[in-house]
């Protein structure tokens, strides 16, 4: 297990995947061989590094997650003075801190999302094969901010670009994000096409995982989102939470999947584990609920024929 985690112990990525899978992203499609994005979605994909599907969940679905997350915050949608207290464990990536972060990964809503056949068959199209396995990852609610819970907005990878990492990265929008003052997704999809020419301009110790983007700000796309769209984004793509200056909550879990890797039985003993004891991801940005709340207070999720495979316990 400690092979898993030192894999993301000093880096942003998610452990309940690897970091870069053996399989290279989808470069070609057909006409007939998507099963949801359309060709220019695809064309669109492959040029900016995301794309948005939308209505990958039914709305009534997405708000029925998002409410149950204000419960497990223990906090109450109508009531601002609830909105606000002090983070219940510390977070080693200190630029998530005060961003909204929700310590909750297993529950039956969570996996209700991820095993919804509109989303499963939109990372289909994205990596070309129907064997995946999607990340066991959390949500976030991220409020206005305001005097003392001040974050700064900020654009980073969780993988080094580098290194080339094949992977891939999601949230589903389980409330409206139109209003592009509030907190939601943010990117620079010129720095993704030109990072090569950019990287010839940066200082060799630069920070791999925080582009300098003083220079770019005028490049930086806020992407607006509608309870139950789905974006997707390439690793590759810098990326982070935009500052919330509105009145509102930005609400939103955090899906992807991936090649599955059947053969790593390390990783697939701990996803399992992960699902059936409610036991969180650790690493530099997942702290985990001291609470222990899905342990003591939520049973293991329900999986359908779809959801065993997308966790890897039955195989493709």
């Amino acid at each position: 297990l400690m092979a898993i985690y030192n894999d993301h112990k000093d880096i942003p990525g998610n452990p309940s995947t690897a970091k870069t899978s053996k399989l290279k992203l989808r470069r070609k499609v057909s006409f007939n061989s998507l099963k949801v994005l359309s060709v220019n979605d695809w064309k669109f994909w492959i040029e900016n590094g995301y794309i948005v599907i939308k209505n990958a969940v039914a709305k009534d679905k997405a708000k029925k997650t998002a409410s149950f997350l204000w419960e497990f915050e223990e906090k109450d949608s109508e009531d601002t003075s609830t909105w606000y207290s002090p983070p219940r464990a510390e977070m080693k990536m200190k630029e998530l801190a005060g961003t909204g972060m929700v310590e909750l990964y297993n529950h039956q809503y969570l996996w209700e999302n991820r095993q919804e056949r509109k989303i499963y068959e939109s990372f289909v199209d994205i990596w070309g094969t129907e064997k995946l396995w999607v990340t066991i990852d959390r949500a976030n609610l991220n409020f206005p901010i305001r005097k003392n819970f001040e974050y700064k907005s900020f654009i980073h990878w969780d993988y080094d670009p580098d290194t080339k990492p094949q992977n891939v990265q999601g949230v589903l929008a389980l409330e409206d994000q139109t209003d592009l003052s509030m907190g939601g997704f943010q990117c620079i999809p010129w720095l993704y096409k030109n990072y090569n020419l950019w990287k010839k301009s940066q200082p060799k110790n630069r920070d791999r995982f925080k582009p300098d983007v003083s220079g770019l700000k005028d490049e930086i796309v806020k992407v607006p989102l509608e309870a139950g769209d789905l974006l997707i984004f390439n690793s590759t793509l810098p990326h982070g939470i935009r500052p919330n200056y509105s009145n509102k909550v930005r609400i939103a879990q955090y899906i992807s999947m991936m090649p599955a890797e059947e053969e790593n039985l390390d990783l697939k003993n701990w996803r399992i584990n992960s699902w059936k004891n409610r036991v969180a991801p650790e690493g530099h940005a997942f702290p985990g609920d001291p609470r222990k709340w899905e342990q003591i207070k939520y049973e293991t999720a329900k999986l359908n024929h779809l959801g065993e495979k997308l966790l890897g316990l039955k195989s493709w």
